[in-house]
């Protein structure tokens, strides 16, 4: 099976004269799969127009725009965050080689997130990912622009020679298929009174996504965890039921 190209998803970028200098790289490199979840100024940008050097008339590189994060990478089976930081998470960190390595390791549909000019990616968006990439940048000057980043990664997935890899025992599970089971956990896990105090859901749910994303799950395991959690919260009904009676 040939490996597909990951798509470059910019999460919040804030410039259209950035958008469309990474859709200009991407082209340059042969990625065209563009996705831009809630851009600041919104979409169309003639800023993005007039820097992307015409990929976007072209159409060399498609992009499309999304309201959440969730309904950009609902078909992937991998992410990447690109981030300097491991934000505290338990996740595999991964420089461009290594991480081009895993993306052609996938049979699915992969891609890689690049946070905001400003603030970069938020905890929740990393959290939602497979594992980190990050950069060999200088520590005393480690910023860069939105497109450079994208660019970067873009030359080290050029230069590699993507191979074939063979048929997995199971389909990857997408993205969708995996934040679904991981809310359908999260609810139940709601109504239980497992979220206390408050203040500590946000990171207890981090946690949670977290150690759910490091599992590799197929679509026939997100199915049966499913089914695990609604014969659970079928069973706590009823032994609410005689506990009544």
């Amino acid at each position: 099976m040939t490996v597909s190209s990951p798509s470059v998803i910019l999460v919040g970028p804030q410039m259209g004269e950035n958008i469309g200098a990474a859709a200009r790289v991407m082209g340059n490199f042969g990625l065209s799969d563009l996705r831009i979840v809630s851009p600041r100024d919104g979409w169309p940008n003639p800023a993005a127009d007039t820097m992307s050097a015409g990929a976007f008339e072209a159409g060399v590189v498609t992009p499309t725009v999304f309201d959440t994060l969730e309904d950009a990478v609902g078909d992937m089976s991998y992410l990447l965050a690109t981030t300097a930081r491991q934000r505290g998470m338990e996740k595999p960190v991964f420089t461009t080689g290594p991480a081009v390595e895993k993306l052609q390791s996938h049979a699915g549909k992969t891609g890689v997130l690049f946070g905001a000019e400003k603030s970069g990616l938020p905890n929740e968006a990393v959290a939602l990912c497979d594992a980190i990439l990050t950069y060999p940048v200088n520590n005393a000057f480690a910023s860069l622009n939105l497109a450079q980043a994208v660019g970067v990664f873009a030359h080290a997935w050029a230069a590699s020679d993507a191979p074939d890899i063979p048929e997995g025992v199971g389909e990857t599970a997408s993205r969708e298929e995996l934040v679904g089971m991981m809310t359908h956990f999260e609810g139940e896990l709601e109504r239980a009174g497992f979220f206390f105090p408050e203040a500590k859901k946000a990171v207890m749910v981090q946690n949670l996504r977290n150690a759910f994303t490091r599992a590799g799950w197929t679509s026939q395991e997100t199915r049966t965890f499913r089914g695990a959690i609604k014969a659970l919260a079928i069973g706590r009904g009823k032994a609410r039921i005689q506990r009544e009676d």
